[in-house]
């Protein structure tokens, strides 16, 4: 790995050169695949559109953009956020008014105090997994979304207000990242893992 020595004042800055590699990134999704999966689960409550989402993420960290080595694993979480956002576009087609087609079989599988996150439209799914539970700022958010902070922050106070109306869960303020919430015991994919 090189470095490059920046020098801003009197300290010098050392400056990393090592990207990701395309065997690092099959690697954390070979490793990271249940918790990679069940994200694009959340997002998309279909086993075929996350299976969709969680391969076209994986072929845009191996043909994208050069990342830094450190930013590996984020960057394969946000990559399937954007798989997901492109599949489903949430922000032009949020289903306001009733469940998806196949949402409450997928949402059977889970574990009980789980199922509520399937009950919200998909607009309000996205932005609790994005903001909530992946800890997104709420402008980067919208920017992810095409949406505006204001619209974001609707979407969060209402996903937020049926968490706490939910008596299986505790309230959605006590999750503080994907991985925690992934204890919800959601079902590892079916499909092949080779």
């Amino acid at each position: 790995m090189k470095s490059t020595t920046y020098s801003l004042g009197a300290a010098p800055i050392q400056r990393s050169r090592g990207y990701a590699s395309i065997e690092a990134f099959c690697a954390i999704f070979r490793q990271d695949m249940d918790s990679l999966y069940t994200l694009a689960l959340c997002l998309t409550a279909s086993h075929d559109l996350a299976q969709q989402c969680f391969e076209a993420a994986l072929n845009d960290c191996r043909t994208g953009t050069a990342v830094f080595a450190e930013w590996a694993r984020s960057w394969s979480r946000r990559a399937v956020i954007k798989s997901a956002i492109r599949l489903l576009d949430p922000v032009r087609f949020p289903m306001n008014g009733g469940l998806e087609t196949g949402v409450e079989a997928v949402a059977l599988e889970l574990n009980s105090s789980a199922r509520w996150l399937f009950r919200l439209d998909r607009i309000q799914r996205f932005v609790f997994v994005i903001s909530v539970l992946e800890g997104y700022a709420v402008r980067e958010c919208a920017a992810l979304l095409g949406a505006s902070p204001r619209e974001v922050e609707q979407a969060r106070v209402r996903a937020l207000q049926a968490a706490s109306n939910n008596q299986d869960i505790p309230p959605a303020s006590n999750f503080i990242n994907f991985e925690k919430a992934a204890q919800l015991n959601f079902r590892a994919p079916t499909w092949s893992r080779s």
